[in-house]
């Protein structure tokens, strides 16, 4: 199974990302954002606790992003796993592994709910879709 694709869009970011649960199709959606911000990382290990509610899962899956977006602009991090403490509809407590970066290649300016899509598909899988504007 992949992971995440990054889908053609004329003028901003668009991600697919699968998963086996949705704790899962979190990570793969962050995983696919980290990547297309390009940085250039830094060996130093981080690490960074979140708390996130929200109304439904559509809604928590875009404060988990733009909670990251945010972090990755103020802590100058790049984070490659999640480790979920809590995970339910409308809530997340979580701790973000990860590295320090030198630089971005690209910005992510925020995280939209425009054609938003977190579902679960065939075989049990789930699929996410998120826009980003870049």
């Amino acid at each position: 199974m992949k992971k995440f694709e990054i889908l053609e869009h004329t003028a901003d970011l668009k991600i697919r990302a699968l998963g086996r649960n949705r704790q899962e199709v979190f990570e793969n959606m962050m995983l696919g954002m980290q990547k297309a911000l390009h940085p250039r990382v830094k060996k130093q290990e981080t690490s960074t606790k979140i708390r996130i509610e929200s109304e439904d899962l559509g809604s928590l899956l875009v404060d988990f992003l733009s909670e990251i977006n945010y972090l990755n602009e103020v802590n100058k991090e790049i984070y490659k796993e999640t480790r979920f403490y809590k995970f339910d509809d409308n809530k997340i407590e979580a701790e973000l592994l990860g590295n320090k970066v030198s630089r971005f290649g690209e910005q992510i300016k925020g995280v939209t709910f425009h054609n938003l899509k977190v579902h679960q598909i065939e075989d049990g899988l789930w699929e996410a879709i998120v826009l980003f504007d870049v």
